[in-house]
């Protein structure tokens, strides 16, 4: 049992380390762009040495994606657990409101996500990881809607629950674009949430820009 709590206390320290530099590199990579950062700008953020550092990751590219996947694997799970939380049949606008929500929270993600897809349009392995996280966005969504189309019919512009997951999620694409611009959080939840209610319900109304 001796032999065993000293490397349980190891493990944990480590996993804590790297807890801690991803987060100061979210920060960091937010501030100033992953291209402009420095593995020593990192671990001070952190209060931890190179040392600690490359005991986690062996380059800073790694752990730039180690963190884009775990903040993307949080928001997918962050919007299924939003689409599952209403019954047999799907409340738009409630289901739109905590989707919206989990999504535009952080300008900072938008930041780093955005950072990310440039290296991707660049570099074939790294789209793979960005084509992952939207089909697992996109299959999230379509699963819901899916389920409640046997209820009631999506508006026939958008085909079946897979295309109205695409125009989701183009819809978003679009919203946040500006929200980078105009760092205007509150004009951008409610123009997504306009957007897409309208597209998921026959007459979702006009939408306001």
């Amino acid at each position: 049992m001796s032999e065993q709590q000293p490397a349980r206390r190891v493990t944990r320290r480590r996993a804590r380390t790297r807890a801690q530099l991803l987060d100061a590199a979210f920060t960091v990579f937010a501030a100033k762009g992953f291209g402009r950062v420095s593995i020593e700008e990192v671990c001070e953020a952190a209060g931890y040495s190179r040392g600690a550092f490359y005991s986690n990751f062996a380059t800073l590219d790694e752990l730039f994606f180690a963190l884009y996947r775990e903040r993307a694997d949080l928001i997918a799970d962050q919007v299924a657990g939003a689409l599952a939380l209403d019954g047999p049949e799907l409340d738009v606008p409630a289901s739109v409101d905590r989707v919206t929500d989990v999504l535009l929270l952080d300008v900072d993600w938008l930041l780093v996500k955005t950072d990310f897809l440039v290296r991707a349009a660049r570099a074939p392995e790294v789209a793979r990881t960005l084509l992952e996280h939207r089909e697992r966005l996109r299959r999230a969504i379509a699963e819901r809607l899916a389920r409640s189309a046997r209820g009631r019919a999506l508006p026939a512009v958008l085909g079946d629950a897979d295309g109205a997951a695409h125009a989701v999620v183009a819809a978003y694409d679009g919203v946040t674009t500006q929200l980078l611009l105009d760092k205007d959080v509150a004009h951008a939840r409610a123009w997504l949430k306009q957007l897409l209610t309208a597209l998921l319900t026959s007459g979702g109304g006009t939408v306001e820009h």
